[in-house]
Order: C-alpha cells, then sequence, then structure tokens
C-alpha cells in the first residue's frame, strides 16, 4: 500500500511541476510579447511567487518520492532508466536555477522601467533571450523524463 501512495504522490509531483512550468513560460512569454513594463513586473512577480510555492517544493517531492519508489522496488540506480530519468532530472534543474534567476532579472528591470516611465531596457531583452533558450532544454527534459517513467526501456 505504501508503494501506491508514494506512485501517487510522485504522479502529482510530476503534475504539479511540469502544469506549472508550463503555465509560468506561457503567462511569461504572453507578458513579454505585450511590452509593457507594467504588465511584465507583475506576471513577473506572479511567477516567481509560483516558483516558490508550487514548483520548488515540488522539485523536492519529486526528486525524493523517485528515489524512495525506486529503494522499494529493489532497482539499482544504475538500472538505465532508473539513471537516464536522474541524470534529465539534474539537466533540467540545471536550466532552471538560472530561469529563476533571471525572471527576478526581468521583474526588477521591469519594475525599473515602470519607476523611470520608460520603455523595458535592453537588458531585459537579453534576460528574455537568455530565458527563452534555457526554457526549451528544460522542456524537453521533463517529456523525457516522462516518457522513461512510462516505457521503461532497458
Amino acid at each position: 500500500m505504501l508503494y501506491l501512495w508514494l506512485k501517487w504522490i510522485h504522479i502529482l509531483a510530476s503534475t504539479l511541476l511540469f502544469g506549472t512550468g508550463l503555465g509560468i513560460a506561457f503567462f511569461m512569454w504572453m507578458a513579454h510579447l505585450r511590452g509593457d513594463p507594467r504588465v511584465v513586473a507583475e506576471t513577473a512577480r506572479c511567477v516567481v511567487i509560483a516558483d516558490s510555492v508550487f514548483t520548488a517544493p515540488a522539485v523536492v517531492v519529486q526528486l525524493a518520492s523517485g528515489l524512495w519508489l525506486v529503494h522499494l522496488l529493489g532497482l539499482p540506480l544504475a538500472v538505465f532508466w532508473v539513471r537516464s530519468a536522474l541524470l534529465l532530472f539534474f539537466v533540467v534543474g540545471a536550466c532552471w536555477l538560472p530561469v529563476l534567476w533571471l525572471q527576478l532579472r526581468a521583474r526588477d528591470l521591469a519594475r525599473q522601467a515602470v519607476a523611470d516611465g520608460t520603455v523595458l531596457p535592453a537588458a531585459y531583452y537579453r534576460v528574455m533571450r537568455g530565458w527563452f533558450w534555457l526554457g526549451w532544454p528544460a522542456f524537453l527534459g521533463v517529456i523525457a523524463i516522462f516518457w522513461l517513467m512510462v516505457m521503461k526501456p532497458a
């Protein structure tokens, strides 16, 4: 029974990670396309909160529950699909951590533009380019992890 509860928690955490990540990316990108510093500042403010409240705790639960499930199943970490999923998990994290900083930076640059009554500065657009390009490997990595979890290739 413990295994099934843990699997349920693991699935919920993965759903939360994927859904929150996709939602954050969508709303942040839509705000960016508007180009209005007020919209960007407010959206980025909410995105930073969502990452703190939902994404960060889900990352911890995802890793802990996954490792616990592997332990309960008696699988070594060297099993291909487990090892690959863990590797991708850390690659996704390596993309996500700078994205957090970039979101904070975008928020702060947009807030400053609002305070100064100016347009978004060139630094903001550089930040968003980095945010965009780090988002793709993270997104594709999560898709690959889902595939590994379902297919469990040898």
